[in-house]
């Protein structure tokens, strides 16, 4: 079995890998396209280094831009690589603007499809990656679900059962791979604080970040929690363009931290408050609470059975339920199949051949 696997953002890394070691172990031949949608050292490289993640075998060079045209530009550069390799399978991971498109190259291609993480599902249309998710499973004819909810999702859209597949979370792959080593650093002892007594902060996404005046305000009103305890904030490219020159104290602004020393943070951490979508599920695995600012998840598994809550972005409410997990924390349970072993089963189902073939479309659409 000939596999092409795509990457090229960030939140794609963590992924690829564990599925290209387990379609290798399994005897495929795996090819690994980098998109190039990220491509800076601390968006890109320290995730390669430290993920072990060998050099990509094709390098798109996509490069920032529009949703249009980054998701044209991966097109235009993938198609005569998927003419020229005939791969059986493309694997695409996540929701990035890559994912959605390589999967309709592929499908036109006339190679199988297969999509990491299928079955997400925010509802909220104003969200580009809810899109990406979207066409991304109705293009695909493996549907890799990391959780019942995504399986749900899947049979209420009207796939067929022989399409959709629960094999587990792969970035908990990754996670429980690479903790021991991340336990090893100190990244908070560097800006003199303790295991336990600091807070960690993420913002990236567009919803909360490319308003000026609205991120102000909430960074102020983090003021009420830094009072209690320090917040660390690594800031994304995206955001510090649009930082005010004033902080509040105890919140203690940044560079963008490699996967290890996030995920030693992660661990460490009394709470995280967060807008991204895979911290969510980290924050779950390692038993962190977590406060999710947006109106909606993805990822509602988190919420029903990990550490997470979603609080909105309006600053009295983060502020309110800051202070109230502070003073009582959630007490978790691990999602089913979170196990470290969701790449084993995502090659089990691409290397046993389908007795239907090809596997679109869905069973609504005959």
């Amino acid at each position: 079995m000939r596999a092409v696997c795509v990457a090229g953002a960030r939140p794609n890394y963590m992924k690829v890998k564990p599925v290209m070691d387990a379609l290798e172990a399994a005897g495929a031949e795996v090819v690994l396209v980098h998109t190039g949608q990220h491509y800076d050292r601390v968006m890109n490289d320290v995730f390669f280094d430290e993920l072990g993640i060998r050099a990509p075998d094709h390098y798109l060079a996509v490069g920032s831009g529009s949703h249009a045209l980054q998701a044209a530009r991966t097109m235009e550069a993938f198609e005569p690589l998927v003419e020229a390799i005939r791969p059986d399978a493309v694997v695409v991971v996540g929701d990035v603007n890559g994912t959605m498109a390589c999967a309709l190259v592929a499908a036109k291609g006339g190679s199988l499809v297969a999509h990491v993480e299928a079955g997400l599902r925010s509802r909220d249309w104003s969200m580009p990656e809810e899109v990406n998710r979207v066409v991304t499973d109705r293009v695909s004819d493996y549907l890799l679900a990391p959780s019942p909810d995504a399986v749900d999702n899947l049979r209420g859209e009207g796939y067929r059962e022989d399409q959709v597949h629960l094999v587990g979370n792969v970035m908990v792959d990754t996670l429980m791979a690479n903790l021991p080593r991340a336990r090893e650093r100190d990244p908070a002892g560097r800006l003199g604080l303790t295991s336990g007594d600091y807070g960690l902060l993420t913002l990236h996404r567009p919803a909360t970040v490319d308003d000026p005046a609205q991120l102000a305000a909430l960074l102020e009103a983090l003021g009420a929690v830094t009072a209690q305890l320090p917040i660390i904030f690594p800031v994304h490219p995206r955001t510090r363009s649009r930082l005010a020159e004033h902080l509040p104290d105890g919140l203690l602004p940044v560079e963008p931290a490699g996967y290890l020393d996030f995920l030693a943070l992660q661990a460490r951490a009394r709470l995280v408050l967060t807008d991204s979508g895979g911290v969510q599920e980290e924050t779950t695995v390692l038993g962190v609470p977590c406060l999710t600012l947006r109106d909606n998840t993805e990822r509602p598994i988190t919420v029903t059975e990990g550490t997470n809550r979603v609080v909105g972005t309006h600053p009295p409410d983060v502020v309110r339920a800051a202070l109230e997990t502070l003073a009582c924390p959630p007490s978790p349970r691990r999602p089913a199949l979170w196990d470290g072993k969701a790449a084993e089963r995502i090659a089990d189902v691409l290397t046993t051949p389908s007795p239907g073939g090809r596997l679109r479309p869905t069973s609504l659409s005959g």
